[in-house]
């Protein structure tokens, strides 16, 4: 009965876990010139572009403004940068592209 009932559980909570996707981290190149050609890791985050628009996978954890500046760093200023689902402000892109 025991094993029935934790079989049960775990069929139940299997669909809601599949559902929950990782929040989204991605960046807007300013200048697709300065993109990687090839899938470029930064600060533990698997970065792959397609012209201006890069994704990433992974990575540490890390306030969005400061994985940013890391980003532009390698890659050059940024028009739009979401952190792990957290999207940063007008005024905190122009700080991270200072």
């Amino acid at each position: 009965m025991r094993v029935l009932l934790i079989a049960a559980a775990a069929l139940i909570a299997a669909p809601a876990l599949a559902q929950s996707a990782p929040a989204p981290t991605r960046a807007t190149l300013s200048d697709a010139g300065r993109a990687p050609a090839a899938a470029t890791i930064i600060d533990g985050a698997n970065w792959r572009c397609d012209g201006v628009e890069c994704v990433a996978t992974g990575g540490a954890n890390q306030p969005a403004a400061r994985a940013c500046r890391r980003v532009v760093q390698r890659f050059g200023p940024v028009s739009a940068f979401a952190w792990k689902g957290v999207e940063l402000s007008a005024e905190q892109l122009a700080a991270c592209n200072a």
